[in-house]
């Protein structure tokens, strides 16, 4: 014996309100808690930007910025550290001598 789609038909109706609010209340948390909403790709529909976000992104650049700087000089200055290392002492002496001038 086999059941009618009447049957069925309360329980498939219940099923998808009861996903469809899941789904609602799931939403309402994400914007509660300050999560960007996405699409079905993933990508954020509504990016929650403010003032607050704004300032601390000029702050973090410029931050960036000055250790990209220290970062440079330090790879400079380790550079002239390798070049005097691994130079020879023979020719370190040499340079040294001729810094001092002429023998008499």
């Amino acid at each position: 014996m086999t059941l009618p789609f009447e049957a069925f038909a309360p329980v498939a109706a219940l099923l998808g309100m009861l996903g469809l609010a899941a789904w609602v209340f799931t939403t309402w948390l994400r914007i509660r808690h300050g999560y960007p909403l996405e699409n079905s790709w993933g990508k954020a529909v509504y990016p929650r930007t403010s003032d607050e976000t704004s300032e601390r992104i000029k702050l973090l650049s410029g931050e960036n910025a000055q250790l990209r700087a220290e970062l440079s000089a330090i790879k400079e200055r380790l550079a002239t550290v390798e070049r005097i290392v691994t130079d020879s002492s023979y020719r370190l002496d040499r340079e040294i001598d001729a810094l001092r001038g002429p023998a008499n």
